[in-house]
Parts: structure tokens; C-alpha cells; sequence
């Protein structure tokens, strides 16, 4: 049985609000990491909004590619740390996409850990040299701005669609002039 190749990476780990997201994309096919409108596959860092957005369809759509998106709330971040938060995705990750029956290896992004028994490794820079690791990082990405656009429909004062939860010079000013809100991570705050 051939083994599952697996890519996580996080989104939101320094934002001062919404949810830590993570992204697991699975290879179960033949893939070419380079799109002829968009070129090879990068970091989502490194993309713009709109390659993102094509990069993410191509993607999901793609019939050799599964993904599956896991996210931590505010709450949970704030009561065991941003750290926990992302690896406890990340667990929860492999254990939907990986049943008992398959065998899998796990590409994390630098940063991110998964216990032992999990045969894995985490790459300093992975989304950079890892071109499954930069798909998850794309669909991780942009599953979160949307979430966050979401969210500035239902809470409009902080301007989420903006900045995302980051903080920004707006979001701060946004924050001393209405307090957090529900979505904010206090511990981020001090």
C-alpha cells in the first residue's frame, strides 16, 4: 500500500483576532506544481490576493488534491497558548484525513509539531521548500480572509475585511476606541 503524503500549514498565529487555521492537503495522484497561468506554486505569503484566490480553486478543485481545514477559537487559543492551539489542529488534521488502514507522512511548516508516534517532520520555511506545504498554506490562507470577511459582516466596526485580525495600526486604533470584541484573543492584547 502505497503511503499518503500529507502537507499542514497554519495562518494566524500572530493576529490579534479570530481563529488560528490550519490546513492539511493530502497527494493521492500526479500533480505539477506549476499552474500556466500562474507559475510554479509559492508560499501564500508570497502571492498576491488574487493568485491566492486562483491558486486555492485550482487547488480544491483539483482531482489529485484532498484538503480539510481545522481552526482553534480566541478561547481556546487564550486558555493553552497559540502553540498548543496550532499543534492541536494539526493533530486533529491527521486524525480526520488519515484512517486507520493508510499509512501516512506528514510535512508540517517549521513551528508546528505532531506527537511521535506520527511519522512526520516539521521544515523550517516548509511553504517555501515544500510545494505541498505551500498548497495547505494557500488553502489555509484564504480559507481564513474569508472566514475573517465573514466575521466584518457580523461585527463591522474593526474592519476584519481589512486587516484580518492583525494588528494593525487601524485595528489598534479600532480596538481603543471600542474594546475587544468577542472574537479578540486577550492574551494577545496586553
Amino acid at each position: 500500500m502505497k503511503r499518503l503524503a500529507i502537507g499542514i500549514d497554519e495562518v494566524g498565529r500572530g493576529a490579534l483576532a479570530g481563529p488560528v487555521v490550519l490546513a492539511a492537503v493530502t497527494i493521492s495522484g500526479r500533480i505539477s506544481w506549476r499552474h500556466p497561468a500562474l507559475g510554479r506554486i509559492r508560499d501564500s505569503k508570497k502571492l498576491t490576493p488574487r493568485r491566492r484566490e486562483a491558486w486555492f480553486l485550482h487547488l480544491t478543485k483539483h482531482p489529485a488534491l484532498e484538503w480539510r481545514v481545522s481552526r482553534v477559537t480566541p478561547r481556546v487559543i487564550d486558555r493553552i497558548n497559540i502553540a498548543r492551539a496550532a499543534n492541536l489542529a494539526a493533530h486533529r488534521l491527521v486524525k480526520r484525513t488519515v484512517s486507520s488502514h493508510r499509512r501516512a507522512f506528514v510535512w508540517l511548516d517549521g513551528g508546528l509539531a505532531l506527537p511521535e508516534r506520527i511519522p512526520h517532520r516539521s521544515l523550517i520555511r516548509g511553504d517555501e521548500r515544500k510545494p505541498l506545504i505551500a498548497a495547505a498554506s494557500i488553502v489555509a490562507k484564504v480559507w481564513r480572509d474569508r472566514y475573517m470577511a465573514r466575521l466584518a459582516a457580523e461585527i463591522p466596526r474593526y474592519g476584519f475585511e481589512i486587516h484580518k485580525g492583525y494588528g494593525t495600526r487601524y485595528h489598534r486604533r479600532m480596538l481603543k476606541r471600542h474594546g475587544p470584541s468577542a472574537i479578540h484573543r486577550r492574551t494577545f492584547l496586553g
